[in-house]
């Protein structure tokens, strides 16, 4: 009897399912970030939180322990193709400095997400919730470790610097709207690619004030030797908050993350993705 064998195009169709699957998911979390945060700004409840925080807030709507598991399913799609972008390159990046850089990046992301996938999952099998900072109790976890280090300080520097630099290229991306290489611009209607480049352009101008001002924090924490100095996302947007006209700034980076969320939509839908046939793949591998 003949077996079934494994049609190595359906491995790239999956993958590219999968893909888009946490594209959208991710654009779901930042948009209830943002919801909250709006919330927050203008006094009708929520409150500024980060990624963990979103999660929480969705397993306590009708269903949503049902809504939390399709969320941690499209997260590991997300993952997924974060660890195939690192490891396989479908898009030619390259092994030079910048490559790697690129590919070492795609492998943080998929660890980060990784985790709130479990946290995901872990709240939709019933554990218990427990009590959201914004991330801030971990950022000050971490930078604690750190600082206890030879040279922490100028690690904890250093580290703030570099999530400074981060939102800046957010920053110039959302200025040069680099991310529309990504898309299938042809495919969509002219509406859709309004939509798509201010969507994104505002978006990621909002993720890069919350970078940029997590940055600043690691910054002082690091001159002052002071863990307790450390913000997440939540806090980053509840320093926001805090300064003159607070509610507006809030509001409007709030906004900024909403429709980051609807831009990931339009990414997950349009996104030029070059699965790679994994049999294919395995057997070139095999074969060096």
């Amino acid at each position: 009897m003949t077996q079934p064998s494994f049609n190595s195009s359906d491995s790239s169709d999956w993958i590219e399912r999968f893909a888009r699957f946490g594209f959208a998911a991710k654009g779901v979390v930042y948009a209830v970030v943002g919801i909250l945060a709006a919330q927050a700004a203008f006094s009708t409840g929520g409150r500024t939180t980060d990624t963990q925080g979103a999660l929480q807030s969705i397993v306590k709507q009708p269903f949503g322990q049902i809504l939390l598991v399709i969320i941690a399913i499209g997260l590991a799609g997300y993952v997924l193709w974060r660890l195939v972008q690192a490891v396989l390159d479908p898009e030619g990046i390259g092994t030079d400095a910048k490559g790697i850089a690129q590919r070492l990046g795609y492998a943080t992301t998929s660890v980060i997400y990784a985790g709130l996938a479990f946290s995901a999952i872990k709240l939709a099998s019933g554990a218990a919730a427990g009590s959201s900072d914004g991330g801030n109790s971990s950022a000050q976890d971490w930078t604690a470790r750190i600082l206890s280090q030879p040279f922490g300080q100028w690690l904890v520097g250093l580290g703030g610097a570099f999530v400074i630099g981060l939102g800046f290229y957010f920053f110039y991306e959302a200025f040069s709207a680099k991310f529309c290489k990504e898309l299938k611009i042809r495919e969509m209607s002219q509406a859709e690619r309004k939509a798509a480049t201010w969507f994104g352009r505002v978006g990621i101008t909002s993720r890069g004030i919350v970078y940029t001002i997590i940055g600043l924090f690691l910054i002082v924490a690091a001159r002052q030797s002071n863990p307790e100095q450390a913000r997440g996302v939540g806090g980053a947007l509840g320093a926001l908050a805090e300064q003159p006209y607070g509610p507006w700034l809030l509001g409007v980076v709030a906004l900024g993350l909403i429709l980051y969320g609807i831009y990931m939509g339009l990414y997950a839908k349009y996104r030029c993705i070059s699965a790679p046939n994994l049999e294919r793949e395995a057997k070139v591998r095999l074969n060096r």
